[in-house]
Formats: structure tokens, sequence, C-alpha cells
């Protein structure tokens, strides 16, 4: 497998790629920059930011960053409380700086801390929410904002609700282009279509789809899309108009308070956002490289810090351009860095081209890279292979994510993933072997890696029901840690319960600091039971089995 990284090592499908996601982030940046409530200008100045600036700083190869989804609510309500555009402005640049003082800080690494099933849920969530959100534009019902990746969307409507409603609002012409453009985004990926694959397939599904919709023009068919269905670009007549469409912030906000706590607000929930689209994009490089947290936090800074200076909304590292643009073919940054000057220089030049574009067609594409994110496999694989204690925590952040929006999906799916792990981790703190004879017993505990308080309760249990008489070695030498409540109980048998009981205890492989009892060798103990002239029953397996013989459960 080609492993190369350099800029220029897959210059023909990393400009394609970079293409088709300019053209999936057009509508993307508009729709979120409208949800706001920002000047539409606001969302493709972020797009080229997180394009050209970011997309050259980050070591990301693959990851597109753009005004994300995620921050809406959190940006539309600031820029209504703080009062003005221009002093949110002072707050993007705040959080800019946080997120590059916490990538100096190596705050990055957290994003080691996210399991696996979690980051896959998330993946396969939103693979479901782009189809669910990307079928009302299939069909021509393009009443909510697109990029919205809330359950409640700013129409008021919520996912399925939309859904539902889009059958009222049935527009033939994008119904017959979004078809279109389905069918040519999956032939053409058959092998007989092998010679012209030089033409993303993405981009052929949008040309495709533009001369759907002009031939119904032409032929003055009511199955034509009007421009309200199509992607809708700021069309300044001269450089000057183009100009005064930048805003500049109000440096007197910084004087403000609450300008620091929306900048601080937004640097958390955007360095938590791109760290976790920075841990799936990696999952999905077909070259399986590793990106630094630290440092995407520092470029993800610099380009918000830029983003405040010159009026564009806050950037995050976003997964749906991401996959887009490894679905694209890309495999280097060059992609996204040509996405983002392919913004600045038609948003500049050739806004009324874009124009033409269907965003049915668009749906199309977005319903295709859904599906790969959330095929089937993924869930029968994560069962197959992950048992329950995999696909619950995965299953439930589906859901959670679908349902709520990303942040929130993503933290119930990790509590659930923690209350599993706390789970399994007090459910086995130690396996037995037990030799039993008709008046004594031997009985060998040998105590799990990790010994929590979560496990003092079982083991408490057990050495309190362990049969009078009885010879006990507990061997904690695979033990790299043991709790002080667990070790006090230990201590406190070993010292007088097990005397009382006339128990022979041993107990090896402790670590000096534990500070045990000094006690007879597992040798002595064995030993001791070798003059009795009968075979013993003998039984072995987890601390369940062992508890149910003692009549405990």
């Amino acid at each position: 497998m080609n492993t190369k990284t350099n800029l220029f090592s897959n210059t023909k499908n990393d400009a394609t790629a970079g293409l088709v996601v300019f053209l999936i982030a057009v509508p993307l940046c508009l729709g979120i920059a409208l949800a706001c409530g920002a000047p539409l200008i606001a969302g493709i100045n972020a797009g080229i930011v997180g394009g050209i600036v970011i997309g050259f700083l980050s070591k990301s190869n693959l990851s597109v960053s753009g005004p994300a989804a995620g921050l809406t609510a959190i940006v539309a309500t600031a820029i209504t409380a703080l009062g003005s555009f221009e002093v949110f402005l002072c707050a993007v640049m705040v959080a800019g700086l946080i997120q590059f003082i916490l990538g100096v800080l190596k705050a990055g690494s957290i994003s080691n801390y996210f399991p696996s099933n979690v980051i896959e849920g998330m993946l396969a969530a939103i693979g479901v929410i782009i189809i669910l959100k990307e079928l009302p534009h299939a069909v021509g019902y393009d009443k909510d904002n697109m990029g919205d990746f809330f359950f409640i969307e700013a129409s008021g409507e919520n996912t399925f609700s939309a859904i539902l409603n889009s059958v009222n609002f049935l527009h033939p012409g994008a119904i017959v282009v979004a078809l279109v453009s389905l069918a040519v985004l999956i032939i053409w990926q058959r092998p007989a279509l092998k010679k012209i694959q030089w033409l993303p397939g993405g981009l052929a599904a949008v040309l495709a789809g533009v001369l759907v919709n002009e031939l119904f023009r032409m032929t003055g068919s009511n199955w034509a899309i009007s421009a309200k269905h199509m992607v809708h670009l700021p069309t300044p007549s001269s450089f000057g108009e183009y100009l005064q469409q930048y805003t500049l912030p109000d440096f007197r906000g910084f004087a403000n308070p609450h300008v620091w706590q929306t900048g601080l607000i937004i640097a958390i929930v955007a360095s938590i956002e791109t760290l976790l689209c920075i841990e799936a994009t990696d999952k999905l490089d077909p070259l399986k490289r590793y990106t630094s947290g630290n440092a995407e936090l520092r470029a993800q800074g610099i380009g918000n810090l830029i983003c405040g200076l010159i009026g564009a909304l806050p950037v995050t590292s976003v997964i749906v351009r991401s996959s887009a643009n490894i679905n694209a073919g890309a495999r280097t940054k060059l992609s996204t860095m040509v996405h983002g000057t392919l913004l600045l220089v038609c948003v500049a030049f050739i806004p009324k081209l874009l124009n033409h574009i269907p965003l049915a067609s668009l749906a199309a594409i977005l319903i295709i890279t859904g599906y790969r994110l959330c095929n089937p496999a993924v869930f029968k694989h994560m069962w197959k292979e992950g048992g329950f204690n995999q696909f619950a925590p995965f299953i439930i952040t589906v859901v959670a994510v679908v349902l709520t929006d990303l942040l929130k999906g993503v933290a119930l799916g990790l509590v659930v993933s923690v209350f599993f792990i706390l789970r399994n981790n007090m459910r086995i703190p130690y396996y037995y072997s037990r030799s039993s004879y008709t008046n004594k017993d031997l009985i060998k505990i040998v105590l799990a890696q990790e010994v929590s308080f979560l496990n003092k309760a079982s083991i408490k249990r057990t050495l309190d029901k362990l049969p009078e008489n009885s010879s006990v070695i507990i061997d904690a030498s695979q033990t790299e840690y043991i709790d002080f409540d667990v070790l006090d109980i230990i201590r406190d048998f070993a010292d007088s319960k097990a005397t009382a009981k006339n128990i022979n205890i041993s107990l090896e492989g402790f670590k000096n600091v534990y500070n045990v009892p000094k006690t007879a060798s597992d040798k002595d103990v064995i030993s001791s039971l070798l003059d009795i002239n009968e075979v013993p029953k003998r039984s072995a397996g987890d601390h369940k089995k062992l508890l149910k013989q003692l009549g405990i459960e």
C-alpha cells in the first residue's frame, strides 16, 4: 500500500476530491450561516479559512475544517446576547487563542480516551443523520437549514416530521435529478466505467443533475427546478461590493466579560468536536495514518483567530466534509486546500455559475456518503466482534446522536461505555480453583489485574463465607493495582477472621508497599493437605461460580 503523504503525491485525485468537497461545502457554509443569524458571507469565509489556512497548518491529511453545525445554537444565542455580530467576532478570536494554548499545553491527548465503540457509533449516527436530513432535499423540500445536525431543526420541525412533511411538497424535477445523480454515483463505480473514472463520481453526479434540470428548463417543463431549490451564493456586482460583505470585529468587545465567557464555551465545544472528528477521520483513512490532537488544536486556534479577524464563523474539523473528501479519493491535505481555494475564487468571481447546481444533486452525494458511514455491515461487525458489551454503547451512541446532537449523543455513549467497563470490572475481581475434601478445602484465589473499590463487596462476601478449617491462598502476583479498601479487608481477614475460623491462609505476590501480614507460604499450605487420602472434587472459574458454591449467590 502506498503510504506517501507528500503534498503533491496524489495531485489529480486530490484536486478532483477538493472540487467535490467544495460543491458540498457551499450549501453547508451558507446554511449554517443562515441558521446562526450571521451574514451569509461569514459561512463562506469560514470555509475558506478552514480549507486554506487550517488545511495548510494541520497535520491531518484528510480532515476538512469549516463552519460546524454543532456550534449553531451557541453562535446564534451568542450573537443575540452580545448585541451584534461584530462583538461576537471578538469571542471567536478569544476561542482561537484558547484553542492554541490548549494545543501548546498538549490537551489534545484527550481524544485517546474516547472508546472505539463510541467513535464507531458517532460515525454510523452521522451517516444516518445525513440520509435523514438529505431525504427532504432530494424530493425538493428545502425549508430546513442545510447543515443543521440537531434533531430539532431551526425551522421548528424535527428530523422525522420534516421527512413526513416533505411528502406534501414533492417536486418531480428534484426527485428526477436526485435519482439520476444517485444512479450516476452507483454506476460510476462499475469496472466497465474504469476508463472514465478519472472524473470523480461526485462531480459527474452534479453535472448530470445540472444537465437534467437545464433540459427541463429549455423544454419549458413544469419540472424545472427554480432558484430556491438550488445553491444560492451572494452575487456582488463589483469588487467593492464584494469587499463590503466582509465584517471586521468591534475590538471594544474585548472589554465585555461575556465575550470571554462565550469564547471559552466555543473553544471547549469546538475543541471536543474537532478531536472527535479527527479521531473518526483517522479511522476512515485508507492509509491508517495518525493525526496529533495537539497539532490540530494549534492549527484550529490560528484558524479561529483569523476567522474572528475577517468576519467568519468559528470553525471545527467537520466529519461530513471529511468523509466526503475520503470517499472522493483524497489522500493528502492538498484536497482541503483546493476546496478552500475554490471557495475563495468562485465566490469572488463566478458565483452565478454555482447557482445552477440543484440541491437535490448535492443531497444525492451526501446520501451515498451517509450510507457508507452507516452501512449495515458496520452494525453486524460491532455485534459479531464486540458482543453485547461493545454493541450496547455503540447502538446507544447512534440513537442518542440521531435524536439529540453530536456532543450530547457522544457524551451519553461515553457514560454507557464507562458503565459497562465498571460493570465488567466489578464482576471479575478474581478467578479461583478449588479442591474439596470431606472435611477440608483448598481454595486458591487469583486476583484480577485491577482490583478497584467496585470489587470490595464481592471480595468481602467471599472471605466472610470461606468454610472453617479450610486452606486459602490469595495470589496477587498478576495484579497491578489493588484499592486501599480491598487491601484493608484482606489484612483484617488475615489478622483476625482467618484465625477465628481456623483457616490456614497464604498471601502470595503482594507488593511490599501493600504492607500485608506475613503468612505461611503457598507451598506450606498445600503440603499440609498431602496426607489426606482421598481424591478431592475439583472446580474452577470466575468469582460468580465460587460465590454460588459458598451459598452467597
